[in-house]
């Protein structure tokens, strides 16, 4: 992925959801322009959803998902109703759509409740209408289409469009922590675990965030961080560090830099920072036996000393110094029923939207199970956690009283 591109993390997700042959798949093509969904007229021919990445105007950067009809039947039928209810997890927009020629049916409406239970913004969206010439007056979130004439499409984007509207002053990574011409300082380590031939992904969107703010971003190696800071004739405003070197990072930073980590400032991104911080004091109650949940929101070929299936277990039971159990979950699967564990130990979250992020959070919340994340576990765990957040002054003075 470049640099320009807009991460899958950042794009408002568009879910197209309803009953088996409704016509959800040629409404996704129709939408799209592309074949990206196979059409058939066989019952059930979408059996796993189908994503794309995409600039659909005039929205702008989106993904629209095509998922499995929702009365699928059978064993395989439960499994795909499954998948449509997690895609559900992560929908900033859902679109129901109904043929208007048999009119809504029990799994339609159950899925109007999910939306509202969910506060997802949703709308009904008639297909077939070109078989149905004579048809009732749509309501505010209705519309009616034909796919297959291409009636009303470019009506339904737009529809689309006014309820998938995000909020314009939505937190940024690091800029608003900066002012134009301030320099950042990026402890970005390189070793096996790193990419080849690229930077991670909350990497490249802080360095993004950086520039649009108007800032510098210089970017050195854990072991070059400290001759570079000798260098600068002025401190820098911020210092951005990988969590997995916090504990060097902040030896050789003085005390008068700000200095926090990626993860965190992806925590704060997300709407999971507040929660994360409240719930890493939850360490301090594990007993032995006791389930940690590592979760993690992408997929990827884990190395010998990976962060989380083994640099974080290690470090948690050196601080604890109790027996753990430690499960890991990746990518989509995220548990539903969370009584097990004393503890969920999140990624920074940068493959996930923020909807998602905020569903697994408001899981963990319901259930009464403490949900932190990345950055802040070891900052924690390496005592300097009140530094990590100090820029966010409410937050620092919030430790300071649980402190008390």
């Amino acid at each position: 992925m470049g640099l320009n591109e807009t991460p899958s993390g950042e794009r408002v997700h568009i879910g197209f959801f309803g009953r088996r042959n409704a016509g959800k798949s040629s409404l996704v093509n129709a939408v799209t322009g592309q074949e990206l969904a196979v059409v058939s007229d066989t019952r059930g021919t979408t059996t796993d959803p189908v994503s794309k990445a995409m600039e659909l105007l005039p929205i702008g950067p989106v993904v629209i998902i095509d998922t499995p009809g929702f009365d699928d039947e059978g064993a395989l039928g439960e499994l795909r109703v499954r998948k449509t209810r997690q895609i559900l997890n992560k929908s900033d927009v859902a679109v129901l759509v109904a043929d208007c020629t048999e009119g809504l049916k029990d799994c339609d409406r159950e899925l109007i409740e999910i939306f509202r239970q969910k506060e997802i913004p949703w709308l009904l969206v008639w297909n077939k209408c070109d078989l149905r010439p004579e048809h009732p007056e749509a309501k505010e979130n209705e519309i009616y289409v034909s796919a297959t004439e291409k009636i009303e499409i470019e009506a339904l984007k737009e529809k689309i469009a006014a309820i998938g509207k995000t909020e314009e002053n939505k937190l940024m990574l690091v800029g608003d922590l900066m002012h134009p011409g301030d320099m950042a300082v990026l402890v970005i380590p390189i070793d096996k675990a790193a990419p080849k031939g690229r930077l991670i992904l909350p990497q490249q969107q802080v360095i993004r965030d950086i520039l649009e703010a108007e800032g510098a971003a210089v970017c050195v190696k854990e072991y070059e961080l400290r001759e570079t800071l000798e260098k600068f004739k002025e401190p820098p405003a911020i210092v951005i560090t990988d969590s997995q070197v916090f504990a060097k990072v902040s030896a050789d930073v003085p005390k008068t830099i700000p200095l926090t980590s990626f993860s965190i400032l992806m925590a704060r991104h997300k709407g999971l920072l507040d929660t994360a911080v409240r719930g890493i004091a939850a360490v301090e109650d594990l007993k032995d036996g006791d389930t940690v949940l590592i979760a993690e929101g992408c997929t990827h070929h884990r190395q010998c000393d990976d962060i989380g299936s083994v640099k974080i277990p290690r470090w948690l039971k050196n601080y604890t110094g109790k027996k753990l159990n430690i499960e890991l979950c990746s990518g989509r699967e995220f548990p539903e029923d969370l009584s097990k564990y004393a503890l969920i130990i999140h990624c920074g979250g940068c493959m996930l939207n923020e909807r998602e992020v905020r569903y697994r959070m408001k899981c963990a919340v319901d259930q009464d199970v403490p949900i932190t994340n990345y950055g802040i576990a070891i900052a924690y765990m390496q005592g300097i956690l009140k530094r990590s957040v100090s820029m966010f002054p409410y937050l620092a003075e919030e430790l300071q009283e649980s402190e008390k």
